[in-house]
């Protein structure tokens, strides 16, 4: 029932932006990567949708909390519990506010050309972590975002591409 209601708000949501969405998950495990489509919806000031495989699997921001639903199975964590899904909001909110993104400790900012990526990587205590890092791109002049790929343990990660 919380995942359609969560598909249900996603879809409903008053929206600033909605564009298509590309998502790679790559399993080192596994020789074949998956790829699917959804959409990304974006409703200012912090509100993000990314929903693919028809609503299966969601990547959802409001404020700092954040909800993720993988394969059926759902996670939730916020900034106060998680300092690197605390700078992914304060990094995701500048972008989507076209603001220009802040500085951090545990992040690296690199613009060449039109590109600006931003790589996300936990410091100090790093207990076990979903992702081992973030890396974002996002285009310097508009402040639209390209891509967001979430680095898992291993090689393992989810990649998504929006158009």
């Amino acid at each position: 029932m919380k995942h359609l209601l969560i598909s249900i708000f996603c879809m409903l949501a008053i929206t600033v932006s909605a564009q298509t969405v590309t998502k790679t998950s790559h399993k080192k495990a596994v020789k074949t990567d998956v790829v699917t489509t959804g959409t990304l919806t974006i409703r200012k000031p912090d509100y993000i949708c990314i929903s693919t495989d028809g609503g299966k699997d969601q990547l959802i921001m409001e404020g700092t909390k954040f909800t993720m639903i993988m394969g059926g199975r759902q996670h939730v964590t916020d900034g106060q519990k998680n300092p690197q899904f605390a700078t992914f909001h304060t990094v995701l909110k500048a972008v989507i506010n076209q603001q220009d993104i802040p500085q951090g400790d545990d992040m690296t900012i690199a613009t060449k050309g039109n590109t600006t990526t931003v790589t996300i990587v936990p410091t100090g205590k790093k207990k076990r972590q979903l992702f081992t890092s973030f890396v974002l791109t996002v285009n310097a002049k508009t402040k639209a975002l390209r891509t967001l790929r979430m680095n898992g343990r291993g090689e393992d990660y989810s990649e998504y591409v929006f158009k």
